[in-house]
């Protein structure tokens, strides 16, 4: 059966590497933390297995890249695209803050249950229980400034895919950043608002994949499978 989706524009998002924080699960937004070695190995496994001419993330469809500028996810770029690749990028790279980390407030640098507990000693959450997604963070983003930025850089994906949604032209789009905001993104892409309960998981470096239906810019898709045979020119 043939695949009636096949040459529609993706969007891959990827997660950077594992940090120090990662690992213990403290909230890491502004702070510029390393990737840790297995973090690197990480980034560089997945590179092996979907990056390259013909795979998944073949860079000669590739037509933008968004890029926080957090160094973990600078560093992600450089070890999943080699050096003769990235100067082929050459003009499609925007390192932007649109697409950096949630801005965790009072609640960098801690983990979850800490954040919980400091907000009921300030005498918050007495009704129900807090919820990032809904509530924010206290002298960080709210859910409703996370929308207005990630929407942004949706409509400029949407304005380089939408002409070419028949695989006219290779209008691929790969976005680096972070676990929390590229959850948001999915949201956001699939016409969610932040706070919707949709429990989504994406591991340190690894791939996403969104997509639209019946190669329609109006119907946009997560994949929930990617097959991972060379892709047909």
């Amino acid at each position: 059966m043939p695949d009636k989706d096949a040459g529609t524009p993706r969007v891959f998002l990827i997660r950077h590497g594992e940090t120090e924080w990662t690992k213990s699960g403290q909230y890491t937004g502004r702070s510029d933390i390393p990737l840790t070695a297995d973090g690197e190995k990480q980034v560089i496994s997945s590179a092996r297995v979907v990056v390259g001419p013909g795979k998944m993330i073949d860079p000669s469809r590739v037509t933008q890249l968004f890029i926080s500028p957090r160094l973990r996810a600078l560093r992600t770029y450089e070890l999943l695209f080699d050096e003769p690749t990235r100067h082929q990028f050459e003009g499609k790279v925007e390192i932007t803050e649109d697409i950096r980390e949630w801005d965790y407030g009072l609640y960098e640098g801690i983990l979850p249950s800490q954040a919980k507990a400091g907000r009921k000693e300030r005498g918050l959450d007495r009704e129900k229980s807090w919820n990032i997604w809904v509530d924010g963070c206290e002298k960080g983003e709210s859910p409703a400034e996370i929308k207005s930025r990630l929407d942004g850089v949706i409509a400029k994906i949407r304005e380089i895919q939408g002409p070419y949604m028949h695989g006219e032209k290779p209008v691929d789009v790969v976005i680096i950043a972070h676990g929390q905001i590229l959850r948001a993104f999915a949201r956001r892409w699939l016409g969610f608002e932040v706070g919707v309960k949709l429990p989504m998981m994406l591991e340190p470096g690894a791939v996403g994949v969104l997509s639209y239906e019946h190669h329609n810019v109006d119907e946009p898709a997560f994949m929930l499978g990617v097959n991972m045979a060379d892709r047909e020119e």
